[in-house]
């Protein structure tokens, strides 16, 4: 009998083990999908593990977006995030969960190891481990459209981006947004928009880098500039002078003005011009 209670409670404490696991493997570093703490789907509800609402300080941009799509054709698009916490060296920058209503996603062109689609689902994609560290948060992807016609031509993109500190902690430090756009059906004449959500403060988050930056040497940027012209003028003064000094009193150049010919005679002949 207490073999029979003591098996019951541990099929207890594992199957709460493994609702807690469920739960939180659907944001994480090697990618992010499927139902967010029964708020429904992520890129839909948002990344709700992190923190319960959007932060507009956070800007979600879809990039090359085309105005109307035409059937069976690959478009090519960028997903970036800026603002949100700063990347740490070595650790995560942030990832995102992206879903369409119809057509197929996949991968940019050289982001096949960055990018992936979430549980072989073609139209879920998320980030891989690696793309959850690129330091401009910045991922390519490519959207297939319908081969065929639809009964709703209409087709409707989620895409929710979180920003992260890189601590792999779930938590209110992290920043996210979202945003969604419809395409319709029509004649595709190659121009395409951004779309975004945010604050629109898009100034891009510091790149991790050993080079130090001019500004940050105390040398404005017109100082530098003049110190530039500066540097140049003296070169063409010596430049001058030194041609001037070659052509202008040498006996030997054949080019040289009558007038220097004649005072170099009367010096010769200790006359005064």
């Amino acid at each position: 009998m207490n073999g029979a209670i003591l098996s019951s409670k541990r099929v207890i404490v594992l199957g709460a083990l493994l609702m807690f696991m469920v739960g939180t493997s659907q944001a994480i570093h090697t990618g992010v999908g499927g139902d967010a703490n029964n708020q429904g789907e992520v890129a839909i509800a948002g990344c709700t593990c992190h923190a319960s609402e959007p932060d507009n300080s956070v800007t979600v941009i879809l990039d090359s977006v085309p105005y109307h799509y035409s059937y069976g054709v690959s478009y090519n698009m960028e997903i970036q995030l800026i603002g949100g916490p700063e990347i740490l060296v070595g650790g995560q920058s942030g990832g995102f969960a992206l879903r369409v209503s119809s057509g197929t996603l996949g991968p940019g062109i050289g982001y096949e190891n960055l990018v992936q689609n979430w549980e072989n689902d073609l139209s879920a994609l998320t980030h891989t481990s690696a793309g959850s560290k690129v330091e401009d948060r910045a991922w390519h992807i490519i959207w297939n459209s319908p081969g065929t016609m639809e009964n709703d031509t209409t087709i409707t993109f989620w895409l929710a981006g979180n920003s992260v500190n890189g601590d792999k902690i779930p938590s209110s430090l992290d920043r996210w947004n979202r945003l969604s756009v419809t395409l319709e059906e029509g004649e595709d004449n190659g121009k395409t928009r951004t779309v975004f959500s945010g604050n629109g403060d898009i100034n891009p988050p510091a790149p991790v880098t050993d080079e130090i930056d001019l500004h940050h040497m105390g040398a404005k940027l017109r100082a530098h500039w003049l110190g530039l012209l500066g540097f140049g003028a003296v070169i063409l003064v010596i430049v001058f002078c030194g041609l001037f000094l070659r052509y202008g009193f040498s006996r030997h150049y054949v080019g040289r003005s009558n007038l220097l010919k004649l005072r170099i005679k009367h010096l010769r002949r200790g006359d005064q011009l």
